[in-house]
């Protein structure tokens, strides 16, 4: 495997997750043998109203990667609930906990992707959605790719996601264990903005913590208006 410069991220990471899906699952604290947790998160996925994932996505996560406590599941949701076609350094086998370092670039990061896939839609506009901020750490030494734009162009064209997602492969699947916990990078939304990728579960400290609701609204032309939302009952 190539060698990289690594960093370890310090601060706060932030993630937008659409409000309807719960910071706590049913299952964070039915047990902790990681064979049953297996066997609990593949009922989880035979059983869940989101995007039909296959069961298999489990047996992509290593031994030993599989997180458990509270908003554990959560976490395993963004592994195995992932869209079918992947992201900039995933493809749609297994997910990954794709997060900022400043909230604003998690609003544009996420505005950006969900505005691209209505207008792909048959819904489409109007559209309203309901955002909810999860905050974590990792203490995961991350490959450092924040001055990358000029020395790996080919990892961050606008929409083309090959390139990325070969080199993400390439530094996440070899060795399984011994495979990258994940990369950092800088936003192509937010200017200035930078981002993380991690590859495994176990890298995203839990438990995680709510931040603030955010609303986003989108009018008949696909305009779309931001807004933070107060008075919301946190769990």
């Amino acid at each position: 495997m190539p060698q990289f410069d690594h960093v370890a991220i310090g601060e706060p990471i932030h993630r937008l997750i659409n409000s309807r899906w719960p910071t706590i699952g049913v299952f964070d604290e039915l047990a902790d043998d990681e064979s049953e947790l297996r066997i609990l998160f593949a009922l989880e996925v035979l059983t869940s109203p989101r995007m039909n994932a296959p069961v298999g996505r489990l047996d992509y996560i290593p031994d030993g990667d599989i997180v458990t406590g509270e908003t554990a599941s959560i976490v395993m949701a963004a592994f195995v609930h992932c869209h079918k076609d992947g992201g900039r350094f995933n493809d749609g086998k297994l997910g990954a906990w794709y997060a900022s370092l400043h909230v604003q670039t998690a609003i544009e990061e996420t505005v950006h992707h969900l505005t691209r896939r209505l207008f792909l839609s048959e819904g489409g506009f109007p559209q309203q959605m309901q955002m909810r901020q999860l905050i974590t750490t990792t203490r995961a030494p991350l490959i450092d790719l924040r001055n990358a734009l000029a020395t790996r162009p080919e990892l961050f064209h606008l929409d083309d996601y090959r390139e990325s997602r070969k080199f993400a492969a390439a530094v996440r699947w070899p060795f399984a264990e011994a495979g990258e916990p994940g990369l950092h990078y800088p936003s192509l939304r937010h200017h200035g903005g930078t981002n993380v990728c991690l590859f495994k579960p176990d890298a995203v400290a839990l438990p995680l913590r709510q931040g603030d609701h955010y609303e986003y609204e989108w009018d008949p032309g696909g305009e779309i208006y931001v807004s933070k939302l107060t008075n919301i009952k946190r769990p």
